[in-house]
């Protein structure tokens, strides 16, 4: 085992073990509280840019397996735990934590107090950082933090598609996912090759999804209710897609800030009042900011399974999975045409707005979050009751 170092651009410093691959990487450090699901943490596009450290003490005990991923490889640049599992223990598992986190050159560092680290970044902010295996002094190691940019850099573009593509037409995806997360009899044995018999609707309607970062499972989601996805680049013209005449647009998570998506704002203008539309995430702060809103950046952002939402429609309170270091100035909305739908408990920062002339909503958080929780999930059946009537929720 090799020593490693966490610093941070303050200067403060954390020593503990590496693990993972042993290359230098540089991020914006942040804090996620959930206790499970650390390969779909790992894998979504949106933390591109940021290492991340787990709250949760003990992490990499069921292993890491094929099925449980948000894209086609680890998008962290770095991660860091307060004690890794020397095994795995899950009859899903197919590779280490550590294994894994070397196949795709991604470090790790391990052992250190990850309660202070959090403490400190609720108390000063996400800042930046390195973890770094070489012999260097404390001074360098920071200056090598201070070195990195974030607030304001496109990271957009490294994460999306470089072509369009229809998402998994043959539902075997989709299958596959679903009856491992529970729709096979617990006694029921482990199916192999082609057996996975689990229904999906049919299609009911054709939409286009722009890829500012997509999670494979919101796409999942979209199938399980009905949805055929094509799955565009971020940049694609409004003008492209609309020649497909699609039934809807939806616009996905992704990483970074959204004030400097300009090129987003364009296609979202362009496409407002000619299709229905269904934001999530990165996709909300674009809506928003396309509609003349305004976005800042939280002091420590929202990461993990247990944020409580209220919907200022129904009153109803969902504990929700998020991922974000930006929010919507409410304020900034034009509120004769914009309502802000959905608050967050703790802070009160806006979770989601829908538009009072055409048919577009948006939520800041995950309804499609794997493992959970799943109290949001009805808002995949919203969006095909929307575009069956063309008009706005409200």
């Amino acid at each position: 085992m090799k020593k490693a170092i966490l610093a941070l651009e303050d200067g403060t410093l954390f020593h503990g073990i590496s693990f993972g691959s042993e290359k230098e990487s540089l991020g914006e450090v942040c804090f996620n509280t959930s206790m499970t699901g650390y390969q779909e943490i790992l894998t979504d596009p949106s933390y591109r840019g940021q290492i991340i450290t787990m709250t949760y003490p003990h992490i990499g005990n069921y292993g890491v397996n094929d099925l449980d991923v948000e894209s086609d490889r680890v998008q962290v640049s770095g991660f860091v735990v307060r004690e890794l599992s020397p095994r795995k223990s899950s009859w899903r598992a197919v590779e280490s934590l550590d294994d894994y986190l070397k196949r795709y050159e991604v470090p790790g560092i391990s052992g250190i107090d990850t309660r202070a680290l959090t403490k400190h970044l609720r108390t000063h902010g996400a800042m930046r950082g390195v973890i770094t295996t070489e012999k260097i002094s404390d001074l360098a190691a920071v200056d090598k933090a201070k070195s990195f940019s974030y607030v304001g850099r496109d990271f957009v573009q490294e994460v999306t598609c470089k072509q369009s593509y229809l998402w998994d037409p043959e539902g075997q995806l989709s299958r596959k996912w679903s009856l491992v997360q529970g729709t096979r009899p617990l006694n029921a044995p482990v199916p192999t090759g082609e057996d996975y018999r689990v229904p999906l609707p049919p299609v009911k309607y054709k939409i286009t999804a722009y890829d500012f970062g997509i999670k494979y499972n919101i796409l999942r989601r979209l199938r399980q209710h009905g949805f055929q996805v094509k799955v565009v680049p971020a940049k694609t013209p409004a003008a492209e897609v609309l020649k497909d005449n699609p039934d809807a647009v939806f616009l996905s998570n992704g990483p970074g800030d959204p004030e400097a998506l300009t090129y987003a704002h364009d296609i979202v203008k362009d496409l407002l009042g000619k299709k229905p539309i269904f934001g999530i995430c990165l996709g909300h702060q674009i809506t928003s900011c396309a509609l003349g809103g305004r976005t800042f950046k939280l002091k420590f952002g929202h990461r993990g399974g247990n944020q409580p939402v209220k919907d200022l429609v129904t009153g109803r309170v969902n504990i929700t999975s998020q991922n974000h270091g930006f929010s919507v100035d409410p304020d900034s909305l034009p509120s004769k045409e914009v309502k802000v739908t959905q608050i967050n408990l703790n802070d009160q920062t806006c979770e989601g707005i829908t538009h009072l002339k055409y048919p577009l909503f948006t939520v800041q958080y995950h309804p499609e979050a794997s493992p959970g929780p799943h109290d949001t999930t009805y808002f995949f059946e919203q969006f095909g009751k929307m575009i069956e009537t063309g008009k706005p929720l409200l």
